[in-house]
């Protein structure tokens, strides 16, 4: 099978294994960090899976002075507790899946320091995501709002979002609940490595 050629993809927070999935086929990727920032979107927010189904995790993050910011500009608010009440979440969903403990001593950090920028923030779980899946795909930030899409470039930044549907599928595999809930499709990439490990390259 040919692999895509360039890829263009927003910063998300936690990413799908839909988003992982393009990335790990392409032949290079390019990062959107100059758009405007867009609230109900996966660039602040993802999906884990519980006891009783998804569970959304959403950043808060400080009012931008005008209504369009870019999202290299949007800082992250230290209100609500999240950095508590996200990690508690994580671990209530996946305390008891085969691998949470051969990889939470690595995400745990990021729930105990500040990161100002959400940019910064989801760029960094980025490369920790991409280091337990071995995904070597060139990537590259945008140095400027991407307008003209290149021939031979897919654009990913709007098309994977919560509120649209995707035909994206990945074959079933181990989750804690699924006798409970069934299998429950494309969640955050953290779901299928806790629960199959470094065999989740193999799901992508």
């Amino acid at each position: 099978m040919n692999r895509p050629g360039s890829c263009l993809f927003s910063s998300f927070y936690l990413a799908s294994i839909e988003y992982y999935s393009v990335l790990f086929r392409a032949q290079n990727a390019v990062i959107e960090i100059h758009e405007n920032y867009q609230k109900q979107s996966y660039r602040n927010r993802c999906n884990i899976v519980g006891a009783n189904g998804l569970i959304p995790l959403s950043i808060p993050i400080e009012k931008p002075d005008s209504p369009k910011c870019r999202m290299k500009e949007i800082r992250i608010a230290d209100h609500g507790n999240w950095r508590h009440l996200h990690w508690n979440a994580i671990l209530s969903a996946y305390n008891s899946t085969p691998f949470f403990e051969y990889y939470a001593d690595e995400l745990q950090p990021f729930y105990e320091k500040e990161i100002p920028f959400l940019v910064d923030f989801n760029l960094q779980l980025h490369e920790l995501v991409c280091g337990w899946l071995q995904i070597e795909t060139p990537t590259r930030l945008s140095s400027e709002y991407i307008v003209e899409i290149p021939e031979g470039t897919s654009d990913h930044r709007e098309t994977i979002h919560p509120k649209r549907p995707s035909d994206f599928t990945t074959k079933p595999y181990y989750q804690v609940f699924r006798e409970k809930l069934g299998f429950i499709q494309n969640a955050s990439i953290i779901d299928l490595v806790f629960n199959m490990g470094n065999e989740a390259r193999l799901w992508l």
